[in-house]
């Protein structure tokens, strides 16, 4: 198995990786956001893309979203733990809690959400946009290796970025019944279904967004609460890696199955080899 990592340098600065080495990957999407790190931990063969750069260069919206998705993928990855900050929609979710979400909300507007097209039709299931099994092992490990709050299930909803909300968006997710509020699921989580992968994310939440009376969310807040979350955070995901069953099994690795709805034949070349390492199976 070989299990991915998205998110913060601060991960993968505190996972104790043995034999780490770097590797550059092109993609036909572009390039990824950073090199892929590669270490074992536990046993697990890890690989690691900080989603925004090393730097944090990059945006919500102009992450390399397809091609860190390919590049796990062409290094072997088959399931990928997330890692995100979020705001809160609810009281009983205060800053520094760790939220392992079930549900999306996707309100972007400007990204694209699939690794297909160009002559090639794929309608795909979503209802489930987490993988349920690494999503309760997530959460099982956050309780296991951690003192934080932890909530298992509940609605992300992902806005566009990068400013926050405004007091009448985030009044609006509470009526419709949501949880938290970030930038960074979407299309991360669905690029991962199309390239059949099991992905989960826990988040860390740094505010109230602006919905609380008093609350209005700043940069230096959140990164307060951000800096806080991160030792739970490389918690959970070092022992989630550590107590990964070797006997894991995900329907995303099989979600592609019946969902091309262009016949091989039809699909053009060009278009066949970019996604060869995605649907190439389903071609033959």
């Amino acid at each position: 198995m070989t299990i991915g990592v998205i998110g913060g340098s601060g991960i993968y600065e505190a996972l104790p990786l043995e034999n780490v080495s770097t590797k550059s990957v092109s993609t036909p999407y572009g390039e990824p956001s950073e090199d892929v790190t590669l270490g074992e931990l536990g046993g697990k063969e890890v690989a690691f893309l900080p989603r925004h750069g090393e730097d944090h260069q990059h945006t919500p919206t102009g992450a390399s979203y397809r091609a860190n998705i390919y590049a796990l993928k062409s290094v072997g990855v088959d399931r990928v733990i997330s890692t995100n900050a979020v705001g809160s929609l609810r009281e009983e979710l205060p800053p520094r809690t760790l939220v392992v979400p079930d549900q999306i909300y996707d309100r972007t507007k400007h990204r694209t959400p699939t690794f297909f097209g160009d002559g090639m039709v794929v309608h795909m299931s979503f209802a489930e946009p987490y993988c349920p099994a690494l999503a309760s092992h997530l959460a099982d490990a956050a309780r296991e290796a951690t003192d934080a709050e932890v909530a298992e299930e509940g609605t992300y909803v992902c806005i566009e970025g990068p400013q926050y909300s405004t007091r009448a968006e985030s009044e609006f997710y509470r009526e419709q019944g949501w949880d938290i509020v970030g930038m960074t699921t979407v299309p991360e989580a669905k690029l991962a279904r199309e390239a059949e992968l099991s992905y989960a994310t826990v988040a860390g939440v740094t505010d109230y967004d602006v919905w609380k009376e008093d609350s209005e969310v700043t940069l230096e807040e959140v990164l307060e609460n951000a800096e806080a979350n991160q030792e739970s955070i490389n918690a959970v995901v070092e022992h989630a890696i550590r107590t990964m069953p070797e006997d894991f099994e995900s329907e995303a690795w099989s979600a592609l199955e019946g969902t091309i709805n262009t016949p091989s034949e039809a699909i053009p070349e060009e278009t066949r080899e970019r996604i060869d390492l995605l649907a190439g199976q389903y071609l033959d």
